[in-house]
């Protein structure tokens, strides 16, 4: 490949055939490896079904998240390894290797069974799996980013690595088209049960052709000038960390600018998609369509603001971002509520629990592990509205009494699990049973779904749900189902000790009289609202995103560019915003507002902000090659 202009008094014109081969080769890897690594934040819903079914749903949730999150850790480690790589042998190889082993390890998250069949090993693996993911990701992006711009011609460095900025956006809207496409082909039921591996296994054809692509690109003529010069670094890490003049760069690269990208990023596309999906109760493929439609509508505005930043600087367009980011991402998310799941909207505006208890019967929640065992009585309350998304207010009660929950003018009793002992579990179907019965009447979107009740126990089913308002008699005189005792024990409608005896029994089906479960109703969802909230998300993702690879870029020398630029961007990403998901999570639901997790973002978005506008230099007019 000839080498592109290069110097600092290149004029601006038409982007050249091998500039847009570069770009286009750079890019196009560099989306696969994001589908690759997005994937499981897609799918995190079904991976958390088949790797953590041992435990509860909202435990679950954050297992599945620190699971996802786990990749990001990693992601410095291998800014290390790979950056060091990049700088020593050159940026063409050492992202070739990156996505080898993105690709392989994404194939086998696709065909690793699941706890049911491996047990513990399962989960394991699957961690082990996204920590090379990880590792990969880590060594991936900067060596992508490096390549384009030592290619750009000085002047529109904005631009030309606009393009690199768009492929993780395109890469998590790519692995949306699949997951709807074939969730659409195959239907509901088989694709939660085995068919979202599928998605995992298509990566093994697109790692085959990013290997392609990146086997006839050439090695970058900033890299081979330094070479020829003998210029080269011998020891990347040490000079770009151990030198104070680099590590100060790097330190102002990280909480002058990434640290408030990466939680703007995240918080803007991923924890959006989880919020309407978990929080707000919108099914998971009309979710991921309009997650999708915001992604395909905002992402010109990556090219858009990468271009702006050629002319006007990188700073100015970040610290915007960041700002109206703080200040608006409560109202937006409010707004966000009222049009995926109004009637949830509503019932929170009208309805707010109260739980009497003893103050030292109720503890802070927070437990990002999802590990922690909270088992008075004030915690057993107000952890049950928080799953059901409802606001509470904590009165202060009697010392020593049990705490009591009161939705509209109905009463619940909470009880204590370890007094509880072996009525613990009887008596947590009672409570949440009651609860929900009460949230349905005061206006929450509570679904009932049906219930199967063997003849034996219909007297009983009936008794214990008055509201119900059923005549046993009727019902075994309706229709009904006959049952062998077999199918009655792994049905889990009777015990073993009570199908002892039993050749069969009658199975009788009633009409909302099951678990309940929050819902949005598909009928009520404001499809043009709610993709309107998440364009404008997604267009803050923009801002900050879209100027930042340039200016990473210019901020370090040529013989540690690679190394300088990865471990900020990766601390960055990897930390501050691979960890929100989880973290938002587990704030809400320490606090028992769905909305307290957005102070993670909102937090570190005005940190970076005072910092960037204090320390980060401007950079759009540098000449990377003088170094």
């Amino acid at each position: 490949m000839a080498n592109v202009a290069t110097a600092a008094d290149t004029k601006a014109g038409p982007m050249t055939r091998e500039e847009k081969k570069v770009i286009f080769a750079s890019s196009l890897g560099t989306v696969f490896e994001w589908y690759d690594f997005y994937l499981y934040g897609s799918l995190a819903t079904y991976i958390g079904a088949t790797f953590f079914t041992q435990y509860p749903e909202t435990t679950r949730n954050i297992f599945t998240l620190l699971a996802f999150a786990a990749g990001f850790l990693v992601r410095p480690f291998g800014a290390l390894v790979f950056g060091r790589l990049g700088d020593l042998v050159g940026r063409k190889y050492t992202f070739l290797v990156t996505i080898l082993i993105m690709g392989t390890s994404t194939f086998l998250v696709g065909i690793l069974p699941g706890a049911a069949s491996i047990g513990i090993a399962a989960p394991i693996i699957l961690i082990v799996l996204r920590l090379l993911q990880g590792l990969a990701l880590g060594g991936e992006y900067g060596g992508a980013a490096t390549y384009v711009a030592e290619h750009a011609p000085h002047g529109r460095r904005g631009y030309f690595t606009s393009w690199i900025q768009t492929t993780a956006t395109l890469g998590l809207f790519l692995s949306l088209v699949v997951i709807i496409a074939v969730q659409t082909m195959m239907g509901n039921t088989a694709f939660a049960a085995w068919g979202w591996r599928i998605p995992f296994l298509v990566s093994v054809v697109l790692l085959g052709v990013s290997v392609w692509i990146r086997l006839k690109m050439n090695e970058s003529p900033a890299f081979q000038k330094m070479k020829s010069e003998g210029k080269g670094s011998k020891a990347p890490l040490t000079e770009a960390f151990g030198q104070w003049r680099n590590a100060r760069i790097a330190i102002i690269a990280l909480l002058g600018a990434t640290m408030g990208q990466a939680v703007v990023w995240y918080g803007g596309q991923f924890y959006a998609l989880f919020f309407l999906q978990n929080i707000l109760k919108v099914d998971l493929q009309s979710a991921n369509i309009m997650v999708a439609i915001a992604l395909a509508l905002a992402a010109p505005f990556f090219v858009v603001f990468g271009s702006l930043s050629d002319r006007i600087g990188r700073k100015p367009i970040i610290m915007a971002g960041l700002l109206i980011a703080a200040v608006t991402y409560m109202p937006l998310f409010k707004t966000l509520t009222s049009m995926a799941n109004p009637a949830l909207a509503e019932a929170q505006a009208s309805i707010r629990a109260t739980v009497t208890a003893d103050p030292a019967d109720c503890k802070f929640q927070f437990n990002p592990t999802g590990t922690s065992k909270f088992t008075s009585s004030c915690d057993i309350a107000t952890a049950f509205l928080t799953r059901n998304s409802v606001p509470y207010d904590v009165v202060p009660g009697p010392a020593g009494q049990p705490a009591v929950v009161k939705v509209g003018d109905k009463t619940i009793a909470s009880y204590d699990a370890i007094a509880a002992g072996a009525e613990a579990k009887a008596k947590q179907s009672g409570f949440e049973k009651n609860v929900n019965v009460a949230l349905h009447d005061a206006g929450y979107p509570l679904k009932r779904a049906a219930a199967k009740v063997p003849d034996s126990k219909l007297d009983a089913f009936a008794a214990a749900n008055p509201e119900l308002k059923l005549d046993a008699a009727a019902i075994r005189g309706g229709e009904k189902a006959t049952l062998s005792s077999a199918d009655l024990v792994s049905q889990k409608l009777l015990t073993p000790d009570e199908a002892k005896g039993v050749t069969d029994m009658p199975v009788y089906t009633i009409g909302n009289g099951g678990a309940f479960s929050m819902t949005a109703d598909p009928a009520r969802v404001n499809w043009i609202g709610t993709i309107a909230v998440l364009f404008v998300l997604v267009l803050y993702v923009t801002m900050v995103y879209g100027p930042i690879a340039a200016l990473l870029v210019e901020l370090f020398p040529t013989r540690i560019r690679y190394t300088g630029m990865s471990l900020p961007y990766h601390i960055g990403n990897g930390w501050f915003g691979g960890l929100l998901p989880a973290t938002a999570f587990a704030m809400s639901a320490a606090a028992g507002n769905i909305y307290y997790g957005l102070w993670y973002p909102i937090v570190f978005a005005a940190i970076t902000l005072v910092i960037g506008m204090l320390f980060l230099p401007e950079t759009k007019d540098r000449d990377i090659h003088a170094e």
